[in-house]
């Protein structure tokens, strides 16, 4: 598949100016990405939609890369995660989207079909299932130490960005690796968790799988997470808590749009079963599952995009 990755072009929205990346025409299909990653990990879907006559487009989201990166933990919460992208369909002059996303990607992504179902003409979910992001208190409930989940390590500003601040590349050359079967799993193997915080311990952690990326891959991360530092992409989740107030719908509503929800047989994160409940959620809703961990588009990315395209063909471009 072509890796080659269309280059990024400032777009002005009412409160930042995304990087975004775009190639094709057709039925559009916004793509988001997760944590802590880019536009770019929808490389090969961006250009395998493309040729099949789609219109792909792949935003840096606020506070990652060189697109704008509010100063305020509270401008990262997850109505601003949405708006940005019913301004950037404005910015387009785009009236509809599918909206797919990945870890993060998919809490906007689905978060979209509650907030402004009107934009939405299908969703995906890539590992991420249609549910609410879990509270502080929930998480706590489980995790009596804060530094072993990675997700309460990171409320605190300032603690967990001077970590990972200070070695980028370390974070993309220990954690984004490709899955070799359910013991690979990072935060979760068998029954529970062992330690759910890799990301302070990155020196010494015994890094899962097998590499995923390639040097010249490994640099692009290196260079943006270099020039934004983490402080943005961890602002998501120090909104956990606003999210549920602002957003009470996501995951309880019931959706009547076309959906697509893609399982990672060995996510650890996201493991299939959490996409149970869908079932009784969504009308239209169908499910594949891919052997591969959390990485999705990196790890099965052939497999992806033909999962992807063979739904947009049915559900959408017709």
């Amino acid at each position: 598949m072509s890796t080659t990755f269309p280059a990024a072009r400032r777009v002005r929205l009412p409160e930042v100016t995304l990087d975004v990346h775009e190639a094709g025409s057709g039925p559009a299909v916004v793509m988001c990405h997760g944590f802590p990653e880019l536009a770019y990990s929808w490389r090969y879907q961006v250009n395998a939609l493309a040729a099949a006559g789609f219109r792909a487009i792949a935003p840096d989201q606020r506070g990652y890369g060189w697109s704008d990166a509010p100063p305020r933990v509270e401008d990262y919460s997850l109505d601003h995660l949405c708006d940005d992208m019913a301004h950037l369909l404005d910015a387009l002059g785009i009236e509809r989207a599918v909206f797919a996303g990945h870890d993060w990607g998919g809490f906007v992504s689905w978060g979209m079909t509650v907030r402004h179902p009107d934009r939405c003409a299908g969703a995906i979910g890539v590992n991420t299932p249609y549910m609410a992001f879990p509270t502080t208190d929930q998480l706590r409930a489980v995790f009596k130490d804060d530094e072993k989940l990675y997700i309460l390590w990171f409320q605190q500003r300032g603690v967990a960005e001077g970590v990972l601040d200070k070695n980028p590349r370390l974070v993309f050359e220990k954690l984004m690796r490709r899955a070799t079967g359910p013991a690979a799993g990072l935060l979760f193997r068998g029954d529970g968790p062992i330690d759910a915080n890799p990301f302070r311990r990155l020196e010494t952690l015994e890094a899962p799988g097998v590499p995923l990326l390639t040097d010249e891959e490994l640099d692009v991360y290196t260079r943006a997470f270099a020039h934004s530092g983490f402080f943005g992409p961890i602002s998501w989740y120090r909104n956990a808590d606003v999210d549920k107030r602002v957003m009470p719908e996501l995951g309880v509503k019931p959706l009547a749009l076309p959906c697509l929800m893609v399982t990672a047989a060995w996510d650890g994160a996201l493991p299939p079963q959490a996409a149970l409940p869908m079932r009784g959620l969504c009308s239209d809703l169908e499910v594949q599952e891919l052997a591969c961990g959390h990485w999705t588009q990196q790890e099965q990315p052939a497999a992806l995009a033909r999962v992807m395209l063979d739904w947009l063909r049915r559900k959408v471009a017709t």
